[in-house]
């Protein structure tokens, strides 16, 4: 399978680590606790107003989309160290930008997959419109990128250092 540059993941060891021990948890010892529940359930009577069978079969829905979830990241990830050079904008890179070169007018931005994100600083993904737009540029530059409705906007590269989550 040939891997587009939309496809890939860049994730450092240390991310890659948890979240292949998250879907190892899930796919194992947590499908047999939600079988454990929905067996339960099954067992107090009738299904259809079993609210217990019902939450257990909701909760392993979602927990089956996270491991298709995990399963399709992995698949596509490629591991490399985090950043340590500040200046060139990269995956694992708090960025700070002003939008049409107005200083005034800015915003700080953490550049990795969403699997990252965090209370500290909002999160953009490299394949995200913004993110392609303003990917290997150096501070000063300035970049494009195209917004949802089709305009194209312009911001300027203030701040890319690596993020120390």
């Amino acid at each position: 399978m040939t891997q587009t540059s939309e496809s890939v993941t860049w994730l450092t060891q240390e991310a890659y680590d948890q979240l292949k021990a998250e879907l190892e948890y899930l796919s194992g010892p947590a499908r047999t606790e939600i079988a454990t529940k929905i067996a339960a359930a099954r067992e107090e009577g009738d299904l259809r107003e079993n609210g217990g069978y019902h939450a257990a079969k909701e909760e392993q829905g979602k927990q089956e989309l996270r491991v298709r979830q995990l399963t399709q990241l992995l698949e596509n990830a490629k591991v490399g160290e985090a950043p340590t050079i500040s200046g060139v904008v990269a995956p694992g890179m708090v960025v700070t930008i002003a939008f049409d070169g107005d200083e005034d007018d800015t915003m700080t931005f953490l550049l990795a997959s969403r699997e990252y994100a965090s209370a500290d600083v909002e999160t953009y993904s490299p394949q995200s419109p913004l993110g392609t737009g303003v990917m290997g540029k150096k501070v000063g530059e300035d970049a494009q990128y195209e917004m949802p409705n089709g305009n194209k906007a312009s911001v300027k590269i203030l701040e890319a250092t690596p993020y120390q989550g």
